[in-house]
């Protein structure tokens, strides 16, 4: 990790958290302590993620009222100014969704810079802050079972899995409309049925080829996100009465 803006407000933070966590968990198990500072991570950045949910569901609820737009303004331009209109009288952002994950791009590729280029079990003093304090020995024998640090087929597995059912619940394949589909819809469908089941193979090789660290993050990261979803989805259905 070499010092900069990014390490400084990024990483460090987050690399200090995790070795705090490591050296305050009885036994100094890294397997652990990756999970629940996963986890906390994800809490963190809950309310960010409620709100891009929330505003991809909201979204969804006044497709059929844009596909009428469309159907009867037929003018490119006028048909945009009429949308973007909709959004406003309703009260939604487009790119509200976008923009809020924008936010979380430096922290994901911080993480990953935290797991990928931490060395543990050595731990880098140099970044430390004064109260945090190194563990005299990190555990990476994950619940006495797995070495992290080494390339695993059951976390990668299991990463392929969680990434599988995550996409599969926050992303449903649309229905197929048949031959009165337009291109644009049947080559949604086709990306959405490719990702469902390509991804996780991919997700698959990309972990086992860096290592455990990565495998047991993402596979948590995953899990977090199903679940997430799952209560956004329950107390926006609550909310609007569906």
């Amino acid at each position: 990790m070499n010092p900069g803006f990014f390490t400084t407000v990024f990483s460090q933070p987050l690399y200090n958290g995790l070795i705090f966590l490591m050296n305050s968990i009885p036994g100094h198990d890294a397997g652990i302590a990756i999970i629940i500072f996963t986890i906390l991570v994800r809490l963190i950045l809950y309310p960010l993620s409620r709100r891009s949910i929330e505003s991809q569901l909201k979204l969804k609820d006044v497709q059929g009222d844009i596909d009428r737009i469309k159907a009867t303004v037929t003018d490119k331009t006028q048909q945009a100014a009429k949308i973007m209109e909709f959004y406003r009288t309703q009260g939604l952002n487009p790119l509200s969704g976008f923009l809020l994950i924008l936010i979380q791009i430096p922290i994901i590729f911080a993480l990953y810079h935290v797991f990928l280029k931490s060395g543990l079990p050595v731990v880098n003093d140099g970044l430390l802050y004064t109260f945090v304090h190194a563990p005299s020995a990190i555990n990476m024998q994950f619940l006495g079972l797995l070495d992290i640090t080494a390339k695993s087929y059951l976390l990668a597995a299991l990463t392929a899995i969680s990434q599988y059912f995550q996409i599969r619940f926050s992303m449903p394949i649309p229905k197929s409309t048949g031959s009165s589909g337009t291109l644009k819809d049947n080559l949604a469908r086709s990306m959405s049925i490719q990702m469902r089941y390509l991804f996780p193979v991919m997700a698959f090789f990309i972990v086992y080829n860096l290592s455990g660290i990565i495998a047991l993050y993402w596979t948590t990261n995953n899990v977090f996100s199903i679940v997430q979803e799952w209560f956004v989805r329950k107390q926006f259905k609550a909310r609007s009465g569906k």
